[in-house]
């Protein structure tokens, strides 16, 4: 792997003489918004399609599992029947999933940060996971579907907080939740196109002597594969390295982004900024709130088609009816990010959002468990405080990193935290509550989004405090915290 060469170009930096609050009043007035919006549509145009298809592909084979768990399993050719793999088993080969989540991500993002490009680091990730989701269509006993699980984890976990890096080395502060948002959304589309897959390949099932859930393996692995060298040759690393910016636009793309951080910058922080990052008050409460929001993130990515199923419908019905929750969350995420940045109300917009997540989760646990067709309506209701939050959370943890060059850092710390949120949601959606409609995974799921909506509430009151007093950052520099 090529190995990125230093720069000299420092972002986050001012001059000297001027404090950081007169230097961002003065390049708010002088900095040109009309060639940054032009910058942005070119920039649109070659970094985001790209991504968000790299981020579908990677959620259709984080949660692809989810699917072969139940597919035809009314024939006895689903996964765990076929591999002899527990309900417990599939819980305890999701976990491990979710720890090499946890333990990876903040060592990719040092990788990438330090020693090797974006296009290629991100296709190397790619690459890796794609050939494993393809070796899962041999599988014959559980230890293999451990084994292979557990690496898909590893190479699968730098994968977004490398994208989210990569935004914030091309996007200013007020323009990237929004971009976070389009990737995101499209986990929900995969959720989508998952469950739409996993019906079509139902319909299969012994084509060639090969059970349905393989099939979903094999289809879904080599479109990963495939999509490799196009990462390679087309995702852009760094404004100086962009071949289709001339001298002026890509000094230009690396000046506009003094603001509030962002850019690529090599130099090390400090022993005091690095500790503030992981372990300052804030910041925790940023982590514990992700932790809380991912436990219904968790809940759709491996168990949709399993609630779906408790609500009285088929293993294949399971897989279309899937569907409808991800869109919505899809719809909601957009506009939800692009008001909260446009209003520049993070805080608030998580908190409406959660709020109506939970009463979702809640609505649906109180109901009765023969309640089908109300039970599917909280479930799409819930699915609009899951996904949609998130973008939003990710953002505003870039915006008030306690330095700016730990940026990289607290955007893998924070989606790390992801892999606990995950292990919890793992083990809420129990076999022996289908009947009473999973009391225990709708409560739960229902008191995460509230305390994510606590938290989110607390954070915006808490920046709106430490602006009145002009508190600097880890770096003692005068930051504006974003609310």
């Amino acid at each position: 792997m090529e190995k990125i060469e230093p720069q000299e170009h420092l972002e986050g930096n001012v001059e000297e003489g001027k404090t950081a609050t007169s230097v961002e009043d003065t390049n708010e007035e002088e900095f040109d918004h009309q060639r940054s919006k032009l910058l942005n549509r070119r920039l649109d145009f070659r970094i985001l399609p790209l991504c968000c298809w790299l981020y579908l592909l990677n959620f259709l084979d984080r949660g692809n599992i989810g699917n072969a768990k139940v597919l035809n399993q009314e024939t006895g050719d689903d996964m765990l029947h076929k591999t002899g793999m527990t309900a417990n088993g599939y819980a305890l080969t999701v976990t491990l999933f979710s720890v090499a989540y946890t333990v990876f991500e903040v060592p990719s993002n040092w990788v990438m940060k330090h020693h090797v490009r974006p296009s290629v680091w991100l296709a190397t990730l790619m690459g890796c996971w794609g050939v494993l989701t393809l070796g899962f269509a041999g599988v014959k006993n559980y230890a293999t579907v451990l084994a292979l699980r557990l690496l898909i984890g590893v190479f699968e976990a730098g994968f977004f907080p490398g994208i989210v890096y990569l935004i914030t080395i091309w996007y200013r502060h007020n323009e990237r939740a929004v971009r976070i948002a389009l990737v995101i959304a499209f986990c929900n589309l995969a959720g989508a196109f998952g469950g739409a897959i996993g019906y079509g390949i139902g319909q299969v099932n012994g084509a060639a002597g090969l059970e349905g859930f393989r099939w979903l393996f094999i289809v879904e692995g080599i479109i990963t594969i495939l999509s490799v060298v196009p990462t390679l040759l087309i995702l852009p690393d760094y404004p100086a390295r962009a071949k289709f910016l001339s001298p002026d636009e890509k000094s230009f793309a690396e000046d506009r982004l003094k603001e509030r951080g962002g850019g690529y910058n090599r130099e090390h922080a400090t022993r005091k900024e690095i500790l503030q990052t992981f372990f300052s008050p804030r910041m925790l409460a940023h982590y514990c709130a992700y932790i809380a929001n991912v436990v219904t993130q968790g809940s759709f990515t491996f168990f949709a088609p399993t609630i779906v199923t408790g609500l009285g419908y088929s293993s294949i019905q399971a897989q279309l009816l899937t569907v409808p929750p991800w869109v919505v969350g899809f719809v909601v995420a957009i506009f939800l990010s692009y008001s909260a940045d446009h209003f520049n109300a993070r805080g608030w917009h998580i908190t409406i959002i959660s709020v109506v997540g939970g009463l979702g989760w809640l609505t649906a646990g109180l109901l009765p468990s023969t309640s089908y067709v109300q039970r599917y309506g909280c479930l799409c209701m819930a699915a609009a405080g899951a996904f949609p939050a998130a973008p939003s959370m990710t953002n505003w943890v870039t915006c008030n990193t306690p330095s700016l060059l730990t940026i990289p850092f607290a955007i893998a710390l924070h989606n790390s935290c992801a892999g606990l949120g995950q292990i919890i949601a793992q083990w809420i959606w129990k076999t022996n509550e289908a009947r009473e409609g999973y009391p225990t995974g709708n409560f739960v799921c229902a008191a995460c989004n509230f305390f994510v909506a606590i938290v989110a509430l607390s954070l915006r009151l808490w920046y709106a405090r430490m602006n009145r007093k002009g508190e600097r950052d880890a770096r003692g520099e005068k930051r504006v915290w974003s609310y």
